[in-house]
């Protein structure tokens, strides 16, 4: 029986990481990390940063796992996505198997493992499989969501009003029925320029809790160009972006 931990590491702040997640990471003997390679190796090595100042009272190893690539143009997106999500588990069940006999293995996941994050359904994967007996636990994160708003000073919701959380894919598909204020993450080619013209608010944050953070906020109309320039720039001297917003009807 393999024992994993989920353990939800924040927004980007080390400061976002929780007593309860400093608590497990001190149980850990090795962690898996997911490298997506040298385009994103600033993340790889935030979580190494994070191991080191908080997994103090004990030895533990890191095994990196080169991330596989993603088809993010395929027509069958669910699909690809699927895909992509088996062969983690695929690798993550090899891992499990090679590297982890024995001892507590933590997965760090950024923001919360159950919100936009595939650990749990990786995990529940290799679980059906049955190649290998796994039980895990999850330890809950801030989200970018509350870090954005946060750094906004504002509410999430309204006075007895419901908050909507989707994504640019879904944004682009219509503003959903019956919620005036929607958070929206994932989204690559900010669908919110459709809403321009309307009596639409944006509070607009990416990498958030960390050096680089960048925040936008106004009328939507208004302020849209300035986050796309703001957003194209990034993407150009990072090699990546990860960004929130939130979208208030007037």
């Amino acid at each position: 029986m393999r024992k994993v931990l989920i353990i939800g590491i924040g927004a980007g702040d080390p400061e976002h990481v929780t007593v309860q997640a400093v608590n497990a990471m001190n149980a850990v003997d090795v962690f898996l990390v997911l490298d997506k390679g040298d385009t994103t190796a600033d993340l790889t090595e935030a979580r190494r940063a994070i191991c080191e100042r908080f997994a103090t009272s004990r030895p533990f190893r890191t095994v990196v796992i080169a991330d596989p690539p993603r088809d993010r143009t395929a027509p069958d997106y669910e699909g690809a996505v699927r895909d992509w999500r088996d062969e983690r588990a695929r690798m993550i069940e090899e891992a499990l198997l090679a590297e982890a006999e024995d001892g507590v293995v933590g997965i760090l996941a950024w923001g919360d493992p159950a919100l936009y994050d595939g650990t749990i359904r990786i995990l529940d994967t290799i679980a059906a499989r049955g190649n290998v007996a796994v039980d895990y636990e999850v330890i809950p994160g801030i989200t970018s969501v509350q870090a954005l708003t946060a750094r906004h000073r504002i509410m999430l919701n309204r006075v007895a009003g419901p908050v909507h959380i989707t994504t640019g894919r879904r944004l682009a598909a219509g503003w959903p029925d019956g919620c005036d204020d929607v958070v929206v993450m994932l989204d690559a080619d900010l669908a919110c320029r459709a809403y321009r013209d309307e009596d639409v608010d944006i509070y607009w944050g990416a990498y958030l809790g960390t050096p680089d953070e960048l925040l936008v906020a106004g009328r939507l109309g208004k302020v849209i160009d300035e986050i796309d320039a703001v957003r194209r720039e990034a993407r150009a001297r990072k090699g990546w972006i990860m960004d929130t917003y939130l979208l208030r009807r007037v």
